[in-house]
């Protein structure tokens, strides 16, 4: 299972950021359509694994700046949970991560 290069997330945060509507941030919803894609295409098991190597890890420069872009645009942050949420909620009570 391959995982989004979070430098290429981190630029399409920055660059869709400024926007209320979903529709004006193009780059993100594909890198949101990425997510839910390696979601729906992961084993449980492949889904435990990821989980339990990333316990404990700092997070990475990259991703420290993606985080940070969605925390200067509700919006933005809003969209992009709006679109993964459902999808990986699924995927996770369906291999028994969440109750």
């Amino acid at each position: 299972m391959r995982s989004i290069p979070l430098v290429a997330v981190t630029v399409a945060l920055a660059l869709a950021a400024g926007s209320a509507s979903a529709q004006q941030y193009p780059i993100m919803d594909k890198i949101a359509a990425k997510v839910i894609a390696k979601y729906q295409n992961a084993t449980c098991e492949q889904l435990w694994q990821e989980k339990q190597a990333g316990q404990g890890q700092p997070k990475s420069p990259e991703e420290q700046r993606a985080v940070k872009a969605l925390q200067n645009d509700p919006q933005m942050a809003q969209a992009f949970f709006d679109k993964i949420s459902g999808p990986i909620v699924t995927k996770m009570f369906q291999c028994g991560m969440i109750p």
